[in-house]
């Protein structure tokens, strides 16, 4: 009784979100204030503002009402009355796990640099700090116009991040995913212009019970599609994802494997189908295509490389691919495993660049002849990697089995030949996961690793969270699927020609 009342309560502070928005913000500029050369109180100051806007969010995951399609937790407030546009904010049940993963994820970027960054200690910090507000800001926001400042606003951080503590060729790694990120976040603010023009809102609530003209759908959805297929990123344009992987220090790598690329699946799920859905219908076979082909092509260009880096970045093409899959199969098993699996992902590829930004610390190599006869060196960092392993290959009871499972249901649903083509991406990816924990952590000892030291305790407990939901949602995936079921129901009714709107504002039963 006494918890339904706290739930009731937190339901009714829509303030919330706005917090969780607004704290690393204002943190970030008064760290501004600090003395530079007081690195100890920076980096304590930056880990408990996240630990405590992680505190925000959680009531949003432990008070959301599973039953129901509506936004919660929503603030509103008139911002340019002249243009329609408000600070609109709300989270259903498939953005408030990426709320959630968000903030988990800003603690693990300032436990994992706290002795790896060295240089402009206090410039890092705060570009972690603004990072995540946005983060948060891009998975709350119900205004388009707002929406397109958060996610915008990502970019000159992120950029900073690579350009500034990124490795050798960082410059030009920073440079290509700034100038491919914001080719196609300019098409989407045209597509945006334009719904304001014709509907004269900005209100994306409102807009998913807006049927628009078919052609204007197709024009629209191609217009969303340059900024999200870059941001997934989808094949062709996922050129610029390993370069900025590999350049990018731990906490940016961390940062664009478990969140920016799931920002633009998100958008399929946020705009393209809901607003356009007569345009993802009919594009869904190419999509398909698409998705199936970065499948198989991700995991077999992994096969080639040699930087461990570089390897887990193009597995990442291949296992969202996956996602847009399952997005894209436009039915409940396939859509629900590509959410589930845009969450697997940031916990699993998150992992794995922390877990090679731990090694990379000590033995300054990311080459993996380098590397060999590692789990008689480093039994616990071998022990915990072994585990990620197994879950990015798809072990039943680790959390990569459950989405893919999912998705390859939905998939061979919606297309035969796009499921059986798509199980052979797990195959390869075992391949290539096996073969590189093999070659890294068995053999002969390498004499270029020998004498390293294991993991230390704040790096297990950096690791541990991770390995806790690998299992969690292995085991138990209905404690998060069961918060997406009423969106994803509401979802399919649009693109069937139902009445979202009344989903939207009514409880399902």
């Amino acid at each position: 009784m006494n918890d339904a009342v706290v739930c009731q309560v937190s339901l009714e502070q829509s303030y919330l979100l706005t917090e969780a928005i607004l704290l690393p913000v204002v943190a970030a500029l008064v760290m501004l204030f600090i003395n530079k050369e007081r690195q100890s109180v920076i980096k304590w100051f930056a880990l408990i503002v996240t630990i405590a806007n992680a505190g925000i969010v959680v009531p949003l995951f432990t008070c959301f009402d599973k039953s129901s399609a509506h936004m919660q937790f929503v603030a509103r407030y008139d911002w340019i009355k002249a243009w329609q546009i408000s600070y609109y904010v709300g989270v259903d049940g498939i953005s408030v796990l990426f709320v959630l993963l968000s903030a988990i994820v800003a603690i693990l970027c300032v436990t994992v640099s706290w002795t790896s960054v060295k240089d402009k200690v206090k410039e890092f910090y705060i570009a972690i700090l603004l990072i995540e507000g946005a983060m948060i800001g891009v998975f709350s926001a119900l205004d388009m116009f707002l929406f397109y400042m958060f996610w915008e606003a990502m970019l000159i951080p992120m950029y900073l991040l690579i350009g500034i503590w990124g490795g050798p060729n960082r410059l030009y790694a920073a440079v290509k995913f700034f100038l491919y990120t914001l080719t196609g976040s300019v098409l989407m603010l045209l597509g945006v212009i334009t719904i304001y023009l014709t509907t004269g809102t900005f209100d994306m609530v409102r807009l998913m019970s807006t049927q628009l003209p078919l052609n204007m759908q197709m024009v629209l959805f191609w217009a969303f599609f340059a900024a999200f297929a870059v941001k997934v990123p989808m094949f062709p344009v996922h050129t610029w994802l390993p370069d900025a992987h590999t350049e990018a220090p731990t906490a940016g790598s961390v940062i664009l494997a478990a969140i920016l690329i799931k920002m633009g699946a998100y958008g399929f799920l946020r705009f393209s189908l809901p607003m356009f859905p007569d345009a993802s219908q009919s594009m869904a076979t190419v999509m398909i295509a698409l998705s199936v082909i970065a499948i198989i092509y991700g995991g077999i260009i992994c096969l080639s490389q040699k930087d461990l880096k570089r390897l887990i970045a193009y597995s990442s093409v291949s296992h969202m691919g996956f996602v847009t899959l399952g997005i894209f199969s436009l039915n409940m098993q396939g859509m629900e495993g590509g959410i589930l699996q845009m969450i697997n992902h940031g916990v699993i590829t998150g992992a794995l660049f922390l877990c090679v930004g731990m090694v990379y610390e000590r033995s300054h190599t990311r080459q993996i002849s380098d590397y060999g006869g590692l789990a008689d060196v480093m039994p616990v960092f071998a022990a915990f990697f072994m585990v990620f392993t197994f879950a990015s290959i798809g072990l039943p009871a680790t959390n990569g089995f459950v989405g893919e499972f999912l998705i390859i249901v939905g998939g061979f649903t919606a297309n035969k030949t796009a499921g059986i083509l798509s199980a052979t991406g797990v195959i390869i990816g075992a391949v290539y996961m096996l073969w590189l924990y093999q070659k890294v952590f068995y053999t002969g000892v390498n004499e270029k690793i020998a004498g390293l030291s294991d993991v230390n305790l704040r790096e297990v407990i950096t690791l541990v969270p991770l390995l806790i939901l690998v299992f969690w949602i292995g085991v138990y995936p209905s404690a998060f699927t069961g918060f997406m079921d009423a969106s994803v129901t509401a979802l399919l009714v649009k693109l069937k020609g139902g009445d979202m709107h009344a989903l939207l504002t009514h409880t399902l039963k």
